[in-house]
C-alpha cells in the first residue's frame, strides 16, 4: 500500500511543504536498546586501571588521585555544586540521600505516581512509606496535588521521570512554604536545566544514575550532588569510606566529619576507578551529547505532531531537556485499542512500551503496581498514566531513523483510529 504524506514540519521558516511517498509496509530495522561504544580516551583508561590493578577507589599508589576521585571533582564542577559522591547505582544513591537527611523507618516520603520502580524502592529500602503525588498531562508531577499533601510528610524525593521537568521555581515555593526538603532523582535529566539551573540543584541533593540507558554509561553507577556539608559528610561515610574521607577531593574539611564519623553506619556502595575511568570521557562530551539526543527528539515530535488521536507533550521554555526518550499520550483510548498500536509498531521495528498496563511488563510500573508501598486510588491520574506511551531513543540512531520512526508510529496510530 502506498500513500501520499505532508510531512507537518518545515526545516527552515517558509520552506514549502512537498509531498513525500511512503510505504506502509516500511520497516525500523535498529536497536531501541544499542548504546553508542564507550569513547576510546574510555577504554584506554580503563584498560590502564586493569593494568595497574588498583580498582578499589581508596586502593591508589602514593600521589596518586584516582580516577574515582577525580570523577567527583569534575562532576561536582559540571553541576556547580560544591560536593559530588561517585556511587554503586542511582537506586543508591537515593537511598543514601534519604538516609543523610534523616528519613526513618515509619516516615512518610512524598514522591510522583508517575515514576519507575527504583524511586518507592529506595523509599521502602529504608522502611518509610511513600505519599504519591499525581502526575499532569505534561507528564510532570501535579503541583496543586503536592501543596494539598505537602503536611504530610517532611521530604520529598521528585522524579523527573523520563526527563519532563515541571515548574521548579512554584515547586520549592510550596516545599519551602510547608519546610519539605527536596531530594531530586534526577536519572533522566543529567544535563538539563530548569531556567538556567542545572538539574538536582534546586532540591538539597541531587541524585544521578549511570546505568547504562542513561546519559553517562558505566553498566551501573550513580553520583549525589549537595552544597550541605554535613549531609556530603554523612553520604560519604554511608557509601563506605572506612575514614579514608580525606583521599576525597570535592568534600567537606576534615573536621565536618568529626561530629558524625562514628555514628553512621557503613553501607557500603562505592564507585570503583574502573567505571570511573570509562566515566570521565564521557562526562567531558555530556552537552555535546544533549544536543544531539535534542535533534532526534526534535525530528520524532515533528514528525508526530498534529497526528490525530495522539497528543505530544509540549515542553516549556523554561526547560532545557534531554531528549534520550520520547513519551505521547493516548489519551481516553481504550486498552485493547493502545495495545494494537504498541503491537503493529512492534511489528515494523519499533520497540515502544506501554505504562497503562493493569501488570507491570519489563520496566513500566505504576504506584498501584508496588505492593510494599500501599497507596489510595487516583483518578485523574491514572486517566493519564493510562494513555502514556514510552520510546527510549538510542545515539546510535540517525536523524533519518527519527523521522522513519515517527512515520511509523503516525501512520499506525492513523490505522488503529480508523479501524
Amino acid at each position: 500500500m502506498i500513500l501520499i504524506y505532508l510531512r507537518p514540519y518545515a526545516a527552515w521558516p517558509g520552506q514549502i511543504l512537498r509531498p513525500t511517498i511512503i510505504s506502509m509496509t516500511e520497516k525500523f530495522t535498529g536497536n531501541f536498546t544499542q548504546q553508542e561504544p564507550i569513547p576510546e580516551a574510555g577504554i584506554a583508561a580503563a584498560l590502564a586501571v586493569l593494568r595497574h590493578g588498583r580498582l578499589h577507589r581508596y586502593n591508589v599508589a602514593e600521589g596518586e588521585l584516582g580516577e574515582t576521585a577525580l570523577l567527583e571533582q569534575e562532576f561536582a564542577a559540571e553541576t556547580g555544586a560544591k560536593y559530588a559522591l561517585a556511587v554503586a547505582s542511582g537506586g543508591y544513591a537515593m537511598t543514601t540521600a534519604l538516609r543523610a537527611v534523616g528519613v526513618c523507618p515509619g516516615d512518610r516520603v512524598l514522591s510522583n505516581a508517575f515514576t519507575l520502580a527504583p524511586v518507592p524502592g529506595a523509599i521502602a529500602a529504608v522502611g518509610a512509606q511513600p505519599v504519591f503525588v499525581g502526575v499532569t498531562e505534561a507528564l510532570t508531577i501535579d503541583l496543586d496535588d503536592l501543596a494539598a499533601k505537602a503536611d504530610q510528610a517532611d521530604v520529598l524525593l521528585l522524579s523527573h521521570m523520563r526527563g519532563h521537568i515541571c515548574d521548579m521555581d512554584q515547586l520549592m515555593e510550596i516545599c519551602d512554604a510547608s519546610d519539605v526538603t527536596v531530594i531530586e532523582d534526577c536519572a533522566h535529566t543529567m544535563g538539563a536545566a530548569w531556567r538556567g539551573v542545572p538539574s538536582g540543584r534546586h532540591g538539597v541533593i541531587g541524585c544521578y544514575s549511570c546505568q547504562t540507558y542513561k546519559h553517562l554509561n558505566s553498566g551501573e553507577g550513580g553520583f549525589l550532588v549537595t552544597d550541605d556539608e554535613m549531609i556530603a559528610a554523612r553520604t560519604i561515610m554511608l557509601s563506605g569510606s572506612y575514614m579514608l574521607y580525606e583521599r576525597h577531593l570535592a568534600v567537606p574539611e576534615p573536621n565536618v566529619f568529626e561530629a558524625i564519623k562514628y555514628e553512621m553506619p557503613n553501607i557500603s556502595g562505592r564507585m570503583d576507578n574502573l567505571r570511573a575511568a570509562i566515566l570521565r570521557p564521557q562526562l567531558a562530551i555530556l552537552a555535546a551529547r544533549v544536543g544531539r539526543w535534542n535533534e532526534r527528539y526534535r525530528m520524532i515530535e515533528n514528525g508526530l505532531r498534529g497526528t490525530p488521536g495522539l497528543q505530544v507533550i509540549d515542553r516549556p521554555e523554561e526547560e532545557l531537556y534531554v531528549g534520550s526518550s520520547f513519551q505521547f499520550l493516548l489519551l481516553d483510548w481504550a486498552g485493547d485499542r493502545i495495545r494494537e498500536v504498541v503491537r503493529r509498531c512492534g511489528a515494523r521495528g519499533v520497540e515502544m512500551k506501554w505504562f497503562g498496563a493493569p501488570e507491570p511488563a519489563a520496566f513500566t510500573s505504576r504506584y498501584d503496581s508496588w505492593r510494599y508501598a500501599s497507596s489510595q486510588p487516583m483518578p485523574v491520574s491514572d486517566r493519564i498514566l493510562h494513555g502514556i506511551v514510552d520510546m527510549r531513543i538510542p545515539l546510535t540512531f540517525s536523524l533519518d531513523d527519527c523521522a522513519l520512526i515517527a512515520r511509523v508510529i503516525r501512520a499506525e496510530v492513523g490505522a488503529v483510529c480508523r479501524s
